[in-house]
């Protein structure tokens, strides 16, 4: 049942609107009737609320449903982001600005045909569980939704909001868990596209589910949670997958949660979670932030809690409990960095590296990553960079679904660099640039001189990633072919460029070298 409008909150009142003209732009989903805009030749419904404020009492509780409205509630403006210190200049909002009620999303559809049964794209952004929001440009939907796909990003609590953990929290819960209420929000905006996105003419039946950087890790995680079963058909991962480099055991969840809980309390002065419910969001946030330059900021991600993550996700997929659904991912050929200019400087790094890490494989991992001169050693050493970042991890978790997943798997390697990035510089093909290409937008940057080369590789990418959700295989007409990633095709990836070509992996024994040591 509907609330009457003498319940709504001022703001919710401010957003409704009388019934009128312009019908094409309404559609009507379970808690009420939204208008949205036109943008280009999609329409946008912005800011539509997938779950109740986690504010008060519901701070660090699993999401709950969003309360329904009377009249027609406008949605075409962003949902405040959430929560979030300034952490990446290169993300531009254009939302209110943060708050703890950040639980919306926003959908982009092509269709004005509830029947239709377009394929759904349901995209989670990245920002190191710490920052980010979906009002960036870089990741509006728009041109994806030209090409006859419904898209659908949402808002997720970040940092010490999503990812706390604390002993009152455990026994509070009915599953004895905390922590990964981020992960849960992803999970209530799956469902929410479930019940509700037919009303836009997509099909609940056909959703991909992709995301970059911490929104890969993200993708991975629902893949092994067994509460995302059935949520969707299909995954994409863009530079990150759970499966932490150095194979870094989990603490036991009652360990992890002391020690957080002790750490934030130090932060804060509350030692009880009474205590940090009725701190002034700001304030929290201040207290376990970095000081600007200091680099001292506490970190907050996932965790294994015995709920959404019963175990690891490495240990669910090494074990084919995950949700075997067909996975396309990769990375970034420069996710560590371009090559440095100083040879020398990389010789001597790769042979300190090879003594102090890998001991008496040092041989072997520098027969891996080559570094005896000058030319070889600077890429070797970016490469093993973006290795530990986030390749090995993107790496491992493809491996293991193409080992214990029935599914197609299809890996790619990012290979156009940008003219320069967000900043002017030249850096490669760098951490997050495929997000533009993705989504074609790069009128988000235009102080980049993009060029004809990079509008044909988004394209490209674009019908690659749409052919995916469409029928789980990234081919089609006219389109350089992509086989599936496995044994039997000889472990061929897709280099995205111009031109575009599939070939065997050239590195596939660095990462089965680094799974053995890391593994130890």
């Amino acid at each position: 049942m509907k609330p009457p409008l003498a319940f709504l909150s001022a703001s919710l009142l401010a957003s409704l609107s009388l019934p009128g003209a312009e019908t094409d732009l309404r559609v009507t989903i379970q808690a009420g009737v939204l208008e949205g805009k036109e943008q280009g030749s999609v329409r946008a419904f912005l800011g539509i609320p997938y779950a109740a404020a986690p504010v008060g009492e519901l701070r660090w509780k699993p999401p709950l449903p969003a309360a329904g409205w009377d009249g027609v509630r406008m949605a075409r403006e962003f949902g405040p982001r959430p929560m979030q210190p300034t952490v990446y200049k290169d993300m531009v909002f254009r939302d209110p600005g943060c708050s703890e009620d950040c639980l919306s999303l926003n959908v982009w559809t092509p269709s004005k045909n509830a029947k239709a049964k377009l394929p759904v794209m349901v995209w989670i952004f990245g920002g190191g569980f710490l920052a980010g929001g979906t009002s960036e440009q870089r990741q509006d939907g728009v041109h994806l939704a030209e090409r006859g796909v419904v898209v659908v990003t949402m808002n997720y609590r970040l940092g010490v909001f999503g990812f706390f953990a604390h002993p009152e929290l455990i026994r509070e819960s009915s599953h004895h868990a905390a922590g990964n209420y981020g992960l849960m929000d992803q999970l209530a905006a799956l469902q929410w596209v479930h019940d509700n996105i037919a009303s836009f003419g997509g099909d609940p039946a056909n959703v991909t589910l992709f995301g970059e950087s911490a929104g890969s890790f993200s993708v991975s995680a629902q893949m092994a949670s067994p509460l995302a079963k059935g949520l969707f058909q299909k995954a994409i991962g863009e530079s990150g997958g759970a499966f932490f480099s150095g194979g870094l055991p989990q603490e036991p969840a009652g360990a992890y949660a002391a020690k957080l809980a002790e750490s934030v309390g130090k932060r804060t002065g509350a030692r009880t979670l009474a205590e940090l419910r009725a701190m002034p969001a700001q304030a929290l946030l201040d207290a376990v932030s970095s000081p600007s330059g200091s680099g001292n900021g506490l970190r907050f991600s996932l965790d294994v809690d015995g709920y959404f993550l019963p175990e690891a996700v490495s240990a669910l997929f090494a074990e084919g409990k995950q949700n075997d659904v067909p996975l396309l991912a990769g990375w970034n050929r420069d996710e560590g960095g371009l090559p440095s200019a100083n040879g020398a400087d990389a010789i001597e790094r790769m042979r300190k590296t090879a003594g102090d890490e890998f001991g008496k494989e040092a041989g072997e991992f520098l027969r891996l990553y080559p570094s005896a001169t000058e030319q070889e050693a600077p890429r070797s050493a970016a490469d093993f960079a973006g290795d530990r970042f986030i390749a090995f991890s993107t790496w491992a978790w493809i491996d293991s679904q193409a080992r214990t997943g029935g599914q197609p798997v299809f890996r790619y390697h990012f290979d156009r660099a940008p003219p320069t990035n967000f900043y002017g510089k030249k850096t490669g093909a760098y951490h997050s640039a495929d997000i533009l290409y993705v989504f074609g937008s790069f009128d988000a940057q235009p102080q980049v001189s993009w060029t004809p080369v990079d509008r044909e590789v988004s394209a490209l990418m674009q019908s690659y990633w749409t052919n995916f959700a469409r029928t789980a295989d990234p081919n089609g007409p006219g389109l350089p072919g992509w086989p599936a990633y496995s044994d039997e095709g000889g472990w061929r990836v897709m280099h995205l460029d111009s031109p575009a070509a599939a070939r065997p992996d050239e590195f596939r024994d660095r990462y089965l070298f680094l799974a053995r040591e890391w593994g130890k």
